[in-house]
């Protein structure tokens, strides 16, 4: 009898070991690296020129925004001596770069081709994710205690929109005319009318707190805000503002994507870990799987036109500052 058990026990832990190992092929699937030899400290925001398959990084404790190319693993060039870079923004229509940096609040801009600085904007402190307004063609720039600010293509600034805190994540919607901004200071997701250039709506975020990275699903009008404390994506809907769903997820994120494709969000956590959750319906999610990268990786960017998630590991101790690239399917 003994025997038997142990046979059914050892028959039924491979079974799941194969089906969770099915699960995370079929979601995720390590492609490569691309090494980031001499670059310390926290690695933040990302970019991409899907055409040439260059990948543009800022590199915040190092102060400089690494250029690479996707193809080669390889890095095209760095550019040096920026005051803390957090967002960026690659342009194709115009074929220039633009970098916020933290510590100076600056906008800079740099032509695509031969990475030459081409003009700085000043804003009021901490400029930090940045965005394209495809509607009105335009950068939108999140700054300060509070504002999204705008710029055309040349650098000129051409408005903004006040907030009650500063902002993290944005996401605008792209078959109408609002941002969705995370405000973790307020507690709230704010709501700005890009068409009016006016705060429209503010939504509270209080079952769980620190809310900062975001994605959409415009098709089924939800939003997705990931938290920290506890750490979970809240799941809400884009025209009321109310909670559908809250899923349990891997600790301090900052940054995640959803997919329209596939139907999944992928969550980068610093905790260590790629979460990936299937959507079987507008307010129903399942894990598919959890993919282990590196203590301190929770930023990263997914490229659904190259199915592509580019996770970022900082340097820390023995532990090699690289890019992992991961297949979706």
């Amino acid at each position: 009898m003994y025997m038997m058990r142990r046979y059914l026990f050892v028959v039924l832990a491979t079974a799941l070991t194969a089906q969770l190992s099915a699960q995370t092929h079929e979601a995720l699937k390590w492609a490569s690296h691309i090494d980031l030899s001499g670059v310390d400290g926290r690695i933040d925001h990302f970019s991409v020129d899907v055409i040439g398959k260059r990948l543009f990084m800022s590199a915040l404790g190092n102060r400089t925004l690494e250029v690479l190319d996707i193809a080669s693993g390889k890095r095209l060039r760095t550019i040096g001596n920026l005051a803390e870079p957090q967002g960026v923004y690659y342009d194709p229509s115009s074929n220039r770069i633009f970098v916020a940096s933290m510590r100076d609040g600056t906008a800079k801009i740099f032509d695509g081709s031969t990475y030459a600085h081409v003009a700085t904007v000043s804003f009021a402190g901490n400029a930090d994710n940045v965005r394209y307004d495809v509607r009105h063609q335009r950068i939108v720039v999140g700054f300060g205690n509070g504002a999204l600010g705008f710029l055309d293509v040349s650098g000129k600034k051409t408005g903004e929109i006040a907030l009650d805190a500063h902002p993290e994540s944005f996401q605008i919607e792209k078959v109408g005319t609002r941002a969705f901004v995370n405000v973790p200071n307020s507690k709230e997701i704010q709501v700005a009318d890009l068409s009016t250039n006016k705060l429209v709506g503010k939504w509270p975020v209080t079952s769980a707190l620190r809310n900062f990275p975001m994605a959409l699903d415009e098709a089924r009008h939800r939003l997705f805000t990931g938290c920290r404390t506890p750490a979970q994506v809240v799941v809400l809907d884009m025209d009321t503002g109310a909670v559908k769903a809250s899923l349990d997820t891997v600790g301090d994120t900052d940054d995640l994507f959803y997919d329209p494709e596939t139907h999944r969000i992928y969550v980068i956590g610093g905790e260590g870990f790629v979460d990936v959750f299937d959507q079987r319906d507008a307010d129903h999610y399942t894990r598919a799987s959890r993919y282990p990268t590196a203590p301190g990786a929770r930023t990263g960017l997914f490229v659904p036109a190259l199915k592509k998630l580019f996770v970022a590991v900082p340097h820390r101790g023995d532990q090699r500052a690289q890019i992992l690239v991961f297949d979706t399917h």
